[in-house]
């Protein structure tokens, strides 16, 4: 929807950069996820390092921290590939200098935004694994540590996602990026 209709009201509205405590609430819940998703992957694979061959461990560290830049992208860029799906309006990104966001004009339904919210955690995370199990051993860690920032990531993803699926059937939510409101009828 482009237009809040008529008889709605604002219900809730979200700002990671204005509500500092809910900011290290979320914060603090992907720390919890990251650690969580490590010592899931110890259970898989033990961590070794070579210190004998430190160029070979650099480009590894190189590349690994270029995929994660890219996982970033991706995934705010399927954020917004949804949000377009559902709404046939062009979604813009941005950078804020904690977080990266996709944001959009357009009102979503409960549903819509909940998939909108989960999609990258599910989509790259089904990619990712993938990989993680067609790779050499050695690169084990280093493409789990992209899993692992896709799960801890979504941190405020999974907190949204939560929060709305309590709300009323009729919510509507918008997300500009940096803020998100949330409307009802039986406000």
């Amino acid at each position: 929807m482009n237009q809040l209709p008529e008889g709605y009201k604002e219900i809730r509205s979200m700002n990671l950069q204005k509500n500092k405590k809910l900011a290290m609430l979320i914060n603090a819940g992907a720390l919890i996820l990251l650690i969580a998703v490590l010592a899931f992957g110890l259970y898989f694979q033990p961590i070794t390092v070579d210190l004998k061959n430190t160029l070979e461990s650099s480009v590894k560290l190189i590349v690994v921290l270029a995929l994660y830049v890219l996982y970033i992208i991706a995934h705010e860029l399927v954020h917004g590939v949804f949000m377009k799906k559902f709404s046939q309006i062009k979604p813009h990104y941005g950078f804020t200098g904690l977080y990266a966001f996709a944001g959009s004009d357009a009102y979503f339904n409960k549903k819509h935004y909940i998939i909108i919210s989960l999609a990258p955690i599910v989509l790259l995370g089904a990619v990712i694994a993938i990989i993680n199990a067609l790779v050499p051993s050695s690169w084990f860690w280093g493409i789990y540590f992209i899993q692992a920032g896709n799960i801890s990531g979504a941190a405020g993803d999974i907190y949204v996602t939560n929060l709305i699926r309590k709300l009323p059937a009729d919510i509507l939510v918008q997300d500009s990026g940096v803020s998100m409101t949330i409307y009802s009828k039986k406000a």
